[in-house]
């Protein structure tokens, strides 16, 4: 329970006059009870409620000026990311020569290993089945491809999280297919890394409309 000080104090006071000039003959709290004896004053309501409606609109403003730098916040780490993508993907292009060489010493060593009389033909054949196997070019074309594509949508704002979201299926379809192609460490590094960059980016972009 609470009790209003100031009311029961102007109450206690009213009651005490009261009963002074009735020489406390009449119970104060009778006369106090009278229709109109005891007037409270009346609130201006055009003027709470203008006050409420400026009140209200400063928390609107302040509620979308805290979204706007969520909002930001979340564009500038997700950005951080993609530019990250794309740092794996230059990883990967400027390996995959090493590779194509390995590859072929790699057959050429294995043949004379066998004893066997090397068909360059047949090599040739080889290796450009093994690459067609492994090739990841496509792979990381639609990574970077998908980096633009994202950017963009961050660009235009609005209600994006749906399409961000379906952004993030197609980085971790390339990143699963990488995977998968990859016979080089350092690829599969990349791949891996690739997973964990568009995992951050999908935790963030949970929280977007």
């Amino acid at each position: 329970l609470s009790i209003n000080q100031a009311l029961a104090e102007q109450l206690i006071n009213s009651a005490k006059w009261v009963q002074q000039q009735s020489n406390g003959d009449i119970n104060p709290v009778d006369i106090l009870r009278w229709p109109g004896v005891m007037e409270a004053e009346e609130l201006d309501m055009d003027s709470v409620n203008t006050a409420l409606i400026a009140g209200l609109d400063q928390v609107i403003e302040d509620f979308k000026s805290a979204r706007g730098d969520e909002g930001a916040n979340l564009e500038g780490m997700i950005a951080i990311r993609l530019d990250a993508i794309l740092e794996q993907v230059e990883i990967v292009e400027t390996h995959m020569p090493e590779i194509a060489k390995w590859q072929r010493e790699k057959l050429a060593q294995k043949l004379e290993d066998l004893a066997a009389n090397i068909d360059e033909s047949r090599l040739e054949q080889e290796l450009i089945y093994l690459a067609q196997k492994q090739d990841v070019a496509e792979e990381l074309d639609r990574l970077k491809s998908h980096v633009k594509e994202t950017k963009k949508i961050l660009k235009k704002g609005g209600a994006c999280g749906r399409r961000l979201d379906f952004m993030m299926q197609e980085f971790n379809r390339e990143a699963n297919t990488l995977a998968s192609k990859s016979i080089n460490s350092d690829i599969t590094t990349a791949a891996v890394e690739l997973k964990v960059l568009i995992e951050q980016m999908r935790e963030q972009i949970q929280n977007i409309e």
